[in-house]
């Protein structure tokens, strides 16, 4: 008889090490990612990008992020969710190091395409694992699990800053935390429940928003380009806006990520009492205003504090939009989705064009103005309830 070894993959470990098998998958996500964007000042200056350069890379890695959908949805339909976390996420551990191992931009490209897909498809594997855990569980943990994400990159940006202060080069950064975290994948991996393939994941791979959940999408696509323009740009801006070491620019988005993950753990109970179109208008409204105070880059101080404020500002937009989607089915989800990581695809690219053209300060003011529309859709969307 073959062996099998998903016979004892939950059933001889802990159940605390089961119960914290999906929050370190979505820590580890979020420190990888972190640990890339930490490390994005010392890449452009290495082949010396311009901004307009820059945001082409980046680009490269939306594109391979949006293109891999079909790749995650099949991936999940053959493997399963489980199996489909391990192969995605020993594709980003290797994808890692291969963007700082680039000698130019077009092999750096190539390389932000594969790390973008690899994480995108680990991002989509862990969330389906985290769903069938839910169901499970009997109670909503999602909020909790992105949460984990942003404590992965808080974690992530402090060490990026710690490790660039100290002169270690980006690849071996990128190489010795890809080795670092192969064992946490593994334990996880072991520790998730087994699964059967989904032979329908397959089926709603780009499905569009249509009447009143087009809002819902508008708010996921701003908070996308929102979100996504400040892990790519803030080190940057710190950088050349305010002059700062590249041990001391990762701080600005550790603030941002800091300051989410505290508002995530709180804003299910925040939701309860206020409903979340109030909160998701409130904490918009926030983060323009914060947005705005760091663009006028007063001091190195002001602009950290006013990136964090940020983070509250736009902690709730992901989940409550995800959440409202969902309980509209699973076409609407997915609608909702596919707008939401087009903004993450287009956003970042389109903070390097502005800023190419009219400067950093411009570029983080019009990441302010999409802030206050999401305030602006958020009060007029009674889907968000």
């Amino acid at each position: 008889m073959p062996f099998d070894s998903s016979a004892f993959v939950a059933a001889e470990l802990p159940s605390r090490m089961r119960r914290a098998a999906a929050p370190l998958q979505f820590f580890l996500l979020g420190m990888v990612i972190a640990t890339w964007a930490a490390r994005i000042p010392a890449l452009r200056d290495a082949l010396q990008l311009s901004a307009a350069q820059l945001g082409v890379v980046l680009l490269s890695g939306g594109v391979g992020a949006v293109l891999s959908f079909p790749l995650a949805a099949g991936l999940i339909a053959r493997a399963g969710a489980r199996r489909a976390t391990l192969y995605s996420g020993l594709g980003l551990l290797l994808a890692l190091p291969a963007v700082a191992a680039a000698p130019d931009m077009p092999l750096l490209m190539a390389a932000m395409v594969a790390f973008g897909a690899a994480a995108s498809c680990f991002d989509v594997a862990i969330n389906a694992a985290a769903a069938e855990a839910e169901r499970v569980a009997g109670r909503s943990i999602m909020s909790l699990l992105h949460a984990w994400f942003c404590l992965g990159t808080f974690g992530g940006a402090l060490s990026g800053g710690a490790v660039a202060g100290a002169g270690i080069a980006p690849l071996a950064h990128y190489g010795a935390t890809a080795l670092l975290l192969a064992l946490p994948l593994a334990l996880a991996f072991r520790a998730l429940p087994c699964d059967r393939p989904d032979a329908t994941a397959g089926k709603k791979r780009f499905a569009v928003p249509h009447g009143p959940l087009i809002a819902l999408g508008v708010i996921g696509f701003c908070g996308a380009v929102a979100e996504g323009s400040i892990t790519d740009w803030s080190g940057i801006y710190m950088k050349d806006q305010l002059r700062v070491s590249d041990g001391v620019a990762p701080l600005a988005f550790a603030a941002f990520s800091a300051m989410m993950f505290g508002m995530r753990l709180v804003a299910d109970r925040l939701k309860d009492r206020f409903g979340a179109r109030r909160i998701v208008a409130a904490g918009a409204a926030l983060a323009a205003l914060a947005i705005f105070g760091a663009a006028a880059a007063i001091d190195v101080a002001s602009t950290i504090a006013c990136f964090a404020a940020a983070g509250a500002g736009l902690a709730a937009v992901f989940p409550f939009v995800f959440s409202a989607a969902g309980r509209h089915g699973a076409t609407a989800l997915a609608g909702v989705a596919t707008m939401g990581y087009s903004g993450g695809l287009i956003g970042p690219p389109v903070i390097g064009f502005i800023a190419h053209g009219f400067g950093l300060q411009a570029a983080l003011a019009f990441v302010g103005l999409l802030s206050a529309a999401i305030a602006a859709a958020a009060l007029k969307s009674s889907w968000l309830e």
